[in-house]
């Protein structure tokens, strides 16, 4: 009710539902640092990670000398790879339409401008973080001799050391499938906070969800996942950054 009495005291006044909605310039500032905050944890959390050397003790959960029995399973081959690839493209497509159809000055809830510009970033996350793959060296999991293929294991901070495998396989494009749509949390936080952090909860586990099948396929190192997890929370946060100071130099 508070949401929309504040939305009709915007409409009376001449400005946006939108703006209406919006924190004003010191809240935003005290989410942009809460923000930074999480995006620098996650980043030393990732670093830690990295070179724990955990990445092949995962790995080897779920590989041998005869590869990994998961790499062609039914449920985490066809249905959590492509099914889940194939998922994303649906919900992307249902955002758009979503958008087209929500009014410019919508009675409560992110607005059409708000819902292009936030699915035009999660669609930069589809297809950004997966191109990082073309530039890189480290090859995947069942590339590596260790679980029968002809590869060894190489840091993929070792920039432009090849590991004898086929490489391109950092970061994660699957995760993304689930990862990109971390910019629902964001388009919903200013609105709707409780509705927020349920996409963001159905986002980080449907993430995890497909790192943990590809990790049992034997395509991916947990790594591969949490950097594809990070990048796409990074790109929604310098968005929603730029986002907010055009609307601060608007008002």
């Amino acid at each position: 009710m508070k949401a929309a009495s504040e939305v009709a005291a915007a409409l009376g006044s001449g400005d946006s539902p939108e703006a209406a909605a919006a924190p004003g310039i010191a809240a935003r500032g005290s989410v942009l640092r809460r923000d930074l905050r999480v995006t620098g944890l996650a980043l030393l959390a990732l670093l830690a990670w990295d070179f724990s050397g955990a990445d092949l003790t995962a790995a080897r959960l779920f590989g041998n000398l005869h590869g990994f029995a998961w790499r062609d399973n039914f449920w985490a081959s066809t249905v959590l790879h492509d099914g889940g690839r194939l998922a994303a493209w649906v919900l992307l497509a249902a955002l758009l339409v979503i958008a087209l159809r929500t009014p410019a000055l919508p009675a409560w809830g992110p607005s059409r401008a708000v819902r292009w510009r936030w699915t035009g970033v999660m669609l930069l996350c589809v297809l950004a973080v997966p191109a990082l793959k073309r530039f890189s060296a480290t090859s995947c999991p069942w590339d590596l001799a260790e679980f029968g293929s002809v590869a060894r294991h190489v840091s993929h901070w070792a920039l432009g050391q090849r590991d004898g495998g086929a490489g391109h396989c950092f970061p994660s494009g699957h995760a993304v499938a689930a990862f990109a749509f971390l910019g629902l949390y964001f388009q919903w936080r200013d609105f709707d906070a409780h509705r927020a952090r349920r996409r963001l909860g159905a986002v980080l586990a449907a993430g995890l969800l497909f790192g943990t099948a590809q990790l049992a396929r034997g395509a991916h190192y947990p790594s591969h996942t949490l950097w594809s997890a990070w990048l796409c929370w990074t790109l929604c946060v310098v968005a929603a950054a730029l986002f907010d100071a055009r609307q601060t130099r608007a008002a």
